[in-house]
């Protein structure tokens, strides 16, 4: 007699409603918890009513409740030593220790990490007092990056064009403490230029797996305008990520992160985000992020053929290798929608409409900030909805993803207009 996987998945936006969609279609055919979860979450799984960041809430409910597995979506709980918790109880969970998350948790480990290993990044240094690293811009030119060291709700980077800029960013993290605790010390380094990408490396402290290349769309306007924001969109496969930029990201990038670590005496187990800038054959590093990204995961994942459950066991086991992981050959586009006012202050409980009709067009609506009032779908977040759609070749996809957005209605709703234009240059 088969028994019921239990499986609890961590997290509220458009990321864990994907992984939950792709969890339920798994022939072990899992009961599924998300906590806390959205609207969408809800027609899928049992949603928890505790925070992503309440690790001892979560770690109490999975004592009593015995999950078989356990999926963190966001990097807070991830960071703050939600899988060791968890471990300490005997439970299983895909997703890196705390020491291992450290990689996007501290900016200053992470590039130390890379130098150790040799891995291709920007040149660097890391300070804790202002005066110190504004003497230190000398040693770079301009544009500067500049990164608060810790977890900054992804508003942590600063690319000064000026010097004025550039020490007004300073003394802002480190004096003003603009990003609290996550600005005690800055890492302060050279601009790289190219096309970005984002590469997902399955891993399990030994093997490594990847996933195929997306490319996000940070700015909030058309033609790459206007203030960041979480993503706006995103397709895979990326054609700039060619079959040898993937082969270099493993071989010189993942694997000797993981070999480091592992001298360090920490085993990485979950998903490696690898952010890439990518200018022809030379590939380098941006940033390491401890889980999916959020709104690639929105492609990455339904382009995964196999079931997911087998997959993260092995990445849990250390048991990973190539055969478990089967990929469709279509391309796939998701295409966010925002509420008005995002990436600023925007209002909460707009009714959605049209979500049935995109779905019944072809395309997969994953919430990212939504919830149910009075039995209704509503608005509760900057970005609200991924709309997502699956075609034969990328111009496709795009045009279907957009047939759904156009099906999609909330007060005010805005999205971009151009995912994906930058791989047409390579079609």
């Amino acid at each position: 007699m088969l028994l019921l996987m239990k499986v609890l998945v961590i997290g509220n936006g458009g990321r864990e409603h994907a992984i939950i969609w792709k969890l339920a279609q798994d022939r072990c055919t899992p009961e599924l918890f998300c906590a806390p979860g959205n609207a969408g979450t809800a027609t899928l799984a049992t949603n928890l009513p505790i925070a992503a960041e309440d690790i001892p809430a979560l770690v109490t409910w999975a004592k009593i409740n015995r999950p078989d597995l356990t999926v963190v979506g966001p990097e807070a709980p991830l960071c703050a030593g939600l899988t060791d918790a968890l471990e300490a109880e005997g439970l299983r969970v895909f997703g890196p220790c705390r020491a291992a998350a450290a990689l996007e948790g501290s900016k200053a480990f992470s590039k130390e990490v890379m130098d150790a290993a040799g891995v291709p990044t920007a040149r660097f240094h890391t300070y804790t007092d202002s005066a110190k690293a504004i003497a230190g811009l000398e040693e770079f030119g301009l544009p500067v990056v500049i990164k608060a060291d810790g977890l900054a709700a992804g508003k942590g980077v600063i690319i000064a064009k000026t010097r004025k800029e550039a020490e007004s960013a300073l003394h802002d993290i480190l004096d003003k403490r603009r990003f609290g605790q996550a600005g005690t010390e800055v890492v302060v380094e050279s601009f790289l230029e190219g096309e970005e990408a984002s590469v997902f490396a399955l891993c399990d402290g030994e093997h490594v797996v990847l996933l195929p290349a997306a490319q996000d769309h940070k700015r909030i306007f058309d033609n790459d305008e206007g203030p960041n924001t979480g993503g706006m969109g995103a397709y895979t496969p990326a054609p700039v990520a060619t079959h040898e930029v993937m082969l270099f990201t493993k071989e010189k990038i993942v694997l000797p992160v993981l070999q480091e670590l592992k001298r360090r005496g920490i085993v990485y187990r979950g998903v490696l985000f690898c952010g890439l800038m990518i200018r022809g054959k030379d590939v380098q590093v941006l940033e390491f992020n401890c889980r999916f990204g959020d709104p690639e995961t929105e492609v990455v994942l339904p382009s995964i053929a196999s079931d997911l459950v087998p997959i993260f066991s092995a990445c849990v086991d250390g048991t990973l290798h190539d055969e478990l992981v089967q990929l469709r050959t279509e391309s796939a586009t998701t295409i966010v929608m925002a509420a008005p006012g995002y990436p600023g202050s925007y209002p909460k409980g707009l009714e959605i409409s049209g979500v049935t009709e995109a779905e019944a067009a072809g395309c997969h609506v994953f919430h990212a900030g939504t919830a149910l009032r009075d039995g209704r779908v509503v608005t509760a977040g900057g970005r609200v909805l991924t709309v997502t759609a699956f075609g034969k070749d990328l111009r496709e996809a795009v045009t279907k993803a957009y047939e759904g957005v156009n099906q999609i209605h909330f007060e005010g709703a805005h999205y971009r207009h151009d995912i994906a234009a930058k791989a047409f240059k390579y079609l």
